[in-house]
């Protein structure tokens, strides 16, 4: 069950208003990709007049942590979720709109059924791929999510 674009963004705006005033917003979700958007602006933006590698972490991290909300809501279990590790290539000046793009939601529902199988957490590592207005990679981040069941 994919949930509304526009719940994440109101969802952003409560509970993650620094991504929110930045500029990060959900444009796609469902079960097995989540596309964000952020643009370049003067609120987000480093020394050198593009933006600060913080904010496009913020757009990436969403990207992939919005199907692993969905998936934990759908599964009915009360499961913890946390980024354990993480890592980033930055390969051209992010200036403009970035989109970040995740397809790894096929991960998820596994890890989600061992959990909830053995009681032990599991981890797995999603990519979100950030290009520009002319779909060329400007940055790319893996985030290893960590889930398991609360007690």
């Amino acid at each position: 069950m994919a949930s509304k674009a526009s719940k994440f963004n109101t969802f952003t705006f409560f509970t993650l208003p620094s991504a929110w005033w930045c500029g990060v917003r959900v444009k796609y979700i469902d079960d097995k990709k989540t596309v964000t958007t952020v643009k370049h602006r003067w609120i987000n933006q480093n020394p050198f007049k593009s933006m600060f590698w913080a904010v496009q972490g913020m757009a990436a991290e969403l990207s992939t942590g919005a199907m692993v909300i969905n998936q934990i809501k759908d599964s009915g279990r009360k499961i913890s979720m946390l980024v354990l590790n993480n890592n980033a290539n930055f390969s051209k000046k992010a200036t403009g709109k970035i989109t970040f793009t995740c397809e790894d939601g096929h991960l998820i529902e596994d890890a989600i059924k061992k959990t909830i199988e053995t009681g032990e957490g599991q981890t797995i590592w999603m990519k979100s791929v950030g290009t520009n207005k002319d779909g060329v990679v400007v940055s790319t981040f893996n985030f290893e999510w960590t889930i398991k069941l609360k007690a």
